[in-house]
């Protein structure tokens, strides 16, 4: 499957699930053709086969996987199902960006410290990831007052078992894989001194490759990536706290106040104070 294009969502916000419901063919019936739906539609085969025609492309989705088909888009069936075949139908949104890139292309959607981007492939061996559809089926059922919120959760908890499951297909999979271990490793020691050298050591791989990885995934070195996360520590410091710029400062890493600026500025577009003052409401005044 390395020829898989893929989608990309960006969240938060997070995708959120519109319906949810299992639906069985019998043999000789076909999937409903739609258009401008206005919301995803992924559709796991529990069991048979479904042919979807989408544009230029006839997708078949065989017993254990899912196929995901984006909004707008004209889909249609692609011939008649040739035995009973069951799906798992899942209806979601998602307010967020979103992209479809071909096999092989570099996405334009990446996460970051605070943001994830999930990556599925169009078509995707989801068997791992098929007691979640059967337990959001369940939660989809629900009549009761507190059941939305046992859909979202069910619906979340199948976003990652599917991105899970299509990891491995997707072309920059060990290199995302490497990026990310490198990510958790600075973030696990953000206030400690981290060389190239010692990340090479604890991850196993070399210095060179780990930089080369974080570049494609991240658009940012291990050092770079390090320091981005720690000038983030200092925004929230910065809005969460009165203390002095220079207290800001050491408590993310930085021990000289001038670099701190300086760096500072360059990443949030102002420098420390005047972040914070963008910020800061002034009590309102008695009324005379």
């Amino acid at each position: 499957m390395q020829d898989m294009p893929v989608m990309t969502f960006r969240c938060p916000p997070l995708p959120f699930l519109v319906d949810a419901r299992r639906r069985t063919y019998g043999a000789g019936e076909e999937h409903p053709g739609r258009i401008d739906l206005g919301w995803f539609e992924l559709l796991y085969v529990r069991r048979g086969r479904l042919r979807i025609r989408e544009a230029q492309r006839l997708w078949t989705a065989e017993a254990g996987q899912a196929l995901l088909l984006p909004p707008g888009a004209a889909r249609w069936s692609g011939g008649a199902c040739a035995e009973e075949t069951e799906v798992e139908l899942v209806h979601f949104q998602s307010s967020g960006d979103w992209e479809e890139t071909a096999a092989g292309s570099e996405p334009g959607l990446l996460g970051d410290h605070y943001t994830h981007a999930i990556r599925l492939p169009r078509l995707i061996d989801a068997r791992e990831a098929e007691d979640a559809f059967g337990r959001l089926a369940a939660a989809a059922a629900d009549a009761e007052p507190d059941g939305f919120w046992l859909r979202q959760q069910r619906f979340g908890e199948l976003l990652r078992a599917l991105e899970a499951a299509g990891r491995p297909a997707l072309p920059e999979a060990a290199a995302r894989a490497v990026a990310e271990q490198a990510a958790a490793y600075m973030k696990r020691r953000w206030l400690e001194p981290a060389s190239n050298a010692e990340l090479a050591e604890a991850l196993g791989f070399h210095a060179v490759y780990i930089a080369r990885c974080m570049v494609e995934v991240y658009g940012c070195t291990p050092q770079q990536y390090l320091q981005f996360y720690r000038l983030d520590q200092a925004k929230l410091l910065l809005l969460s706290t009165d203390w002095p710029i220079a207290q800001v400062a050491e408590a993310c890493g930085f021990r000289q106040l001038p670099h701190f600026t300086r760096l500072f500025a360059a990443h949030a577009g102002l420098p420390p104070l005047r972040f914070r003052k963008r910020f800061t409401a002034e009590p309102p005044r008695p009324h005379e």
